[in-house]
């Protein structure tokens, strides 16, 4: 079964829902599951050296004092879910592109489940700049993707094919991640891993 996921690697609530598709995963060990990772860019308008993160907040939301209650919520939830977000520890909100190209580059050694969580830990665990090429070399030298593989791969044409997925997101009228594509049905946010298997068992009848 193919399951397509449109997600931002700078989106909390989609290392959240990540989360708990895997758990879902695991209630269908007979099935072999082929995940997709769409790239969603959320600031698809974001210079590609990032801004501070204070900046972003007082752009997008006012301020971190309005922002932080929807932190919190979201802190929360992720806690129940084994995640240990550290927020604070951000001090960039980076542009998303140089991630999503790592991701995809990460389908050719299969390993691009891994790379992602890895890339959203180290944002919202580490505070790490996803945006910075350095930062995103030393996450694919873990998965034993080379330096000069990642820097070929960075290139104009890749770069053009991971901006044409936000026409693909507008034409499916996705606004919002995380967005799960199974089979014929689909599910809008993080929903519950129980959700997730319910519509999962649907589509395998």
């Amino acid at each position: 079964m193919i399951i397509k996921v449109f997600a931002d690697t700078i989106c909390g609530w989609c290392f959240i829902g990540q989360t708990k598709l895997n758990k879902a995963l695991k209630a269908f060990p007979e099935t072999k599951f082929e995940i997709e990772h769409i790239p969603f860019q959320l600031n698809p308008d974001m210079p590609i050296e990032g801004i501070d993160r204070n900046e972003y907040l007082q752009i997008k939301f006012g301020g971190k004092e309005f922002a932080q209650p929807m932190y919190d919520r979201m802190t929360e939830e992720a806690s129940k879910e084994g995640l240990n977000f550290n927020l604070n520890s951000i001090k960039k909100t980076p542009n998303t592109l140089l991630s999503h190209l790592l991701i995809k580059l990460a389908e050719l050694t299969n390993t691009q489940n891994e790379v992602k969580e890895r890339i959203y830990q180290s944002y919202f665990v580490e505070g790490l700049d996803i945006g910075n090429k350095e930062i995103l070399i030393n996450i694919g030298k873990e998965f034993n993707i080379k330096k000069e593989t990642i820097n070929n791969f960075f290139n104009t044409e890749n770069i053009k094919k991971v901006n044409s997925y936000i026409v693909i997101a507008r034409e499916k009228e996705i606004n919002g991640v995380p967005f799960f594509e199974i089979g014929k049905d689909f599910i809008s946010g993080a929903q519950s891993s129980l959700s997730i298997e319910s519509v999962i068992k649907a589509n395998l009848i």
